[in-house]
């Protein structure tokens, strides 16, 4: 039986942190990527709350509801660095982290950089090697750096038309319009999370996730690559040089989804993701 889901706020030196959790058991902590929130899991954790300890964190990608402190560190670094103040912060050991999108590249840096909490990593379609930010989303670093650079990206989501136009490339089923909205409000009307945003924004490079993968090389982490083979943002080439490299590193094929996995088939990767914990 799926869990009811507890919100709360932990606030760390960064600034505040709300996640929502679910269940008991094995904890499973689920990364977002950029302009998203905690809810594009809502499906699998609903699925696997009955087993595990699903924590699902907004994390501070421009989407957040809570601006971080002014001088907080939001580059990729940082980022990865707040996860693992997360998981010390909430005495989680032996975690299993759960990427998606830009999320996943986090999720990566988290683990090249602070793999002493994390026990297992499941990716599924994400930023990795050159492709980060990707091909689509190239500019949006550049155009961040300039003035009214942010503004000028954010002002499109003033639209529901323009809204779901610009994320309908990620998703082969509708994004619930509650959902969109919530990915897109916070950095319209706040302006310390649009301050987040151009700090996560300017900061996208190919470099860190390059230097992860590098670091990653090797590693016997359990891996779990669990990819939408179709989609052209984050071809299934990039899982398979991820998995070349880590000898525990296993591809699973999610069919029938793009780049949000976790909207597109939530029961078949809550399955999978079940089954890898449960073997690892």
């Amino acid at each position: 039986m799926p869990k009811p889901q507890e919100e709360h706020e932990i606030m760390l030196a960064a600034g505040p942190v709300r996640y929502r959790e679910a269940g008991t058991g094995e904890p499973i902590v689920f990364v977002h990527g950029y302009l998203a929130n905690g809810g594009l899991w809502d499906g699998v954790v609903e699925a696997l709350s009955g087993s595990f300890r699903c924590i699902v964190p907004d994390w501070p990608l421009g989407s957040q509801r809570v601006a971080m402190a002014p001088d907080a560190d939001l580059s990729p670094l940082g980022i990865a660095a707040i996860i693992a103040s997360f998981l010390e912060a909430l005495g989680l050991d032996e975690v299993t982290i759960a990427g998606n999108d830009s999320g996943g590249a986090m999720s990566q840096i988290l683990v090249a950089n602070h793999p002493e909490r994390v026990g297992r990593l499941v990716l599924t379609n994400c930023d990795s090697h050159e492709n980060f930010p990707p091909a689509i989303f190239k500019a949006l670093p550049f155009l961040g750096k300039l003035p009214g650079g942010i503004a000028l990206q954010v002002a499109p989501f003033r639209s529901s038309f323009l809204t779901r136009l610009i994320f309908k490339p990620l998703a082969r089923t509708p994004i619930p319009e509650k959902l969109l909205r919530s990915w897109v409000e916070p950095g319209l009307h706040d302006l310390d999370v649009r301050r987040d945003l151009k700090k996560v924004t300017v900061s996208m490079h190919k470099r860190y996730t390059l230097e992860a993968a590098e670091k990653l090389r090797g590693t016997e982490l359990p891996v779990l690559l669990a990819w939408a083979p179709g989609d052209r943002i984050f071809p299934l080439k990039y899982a398979e040089r991820l998995a070349a490299a880590m000898p525990n590193a296993r591809i699973v094929e999610i069919p029938d989804a793009s780049t949000f996995v976790p909207l597109d088939q939530p029961k078949r990767l809550a399955e999978e993701i079940a089954a890898f914990v449960d073997a690892n």
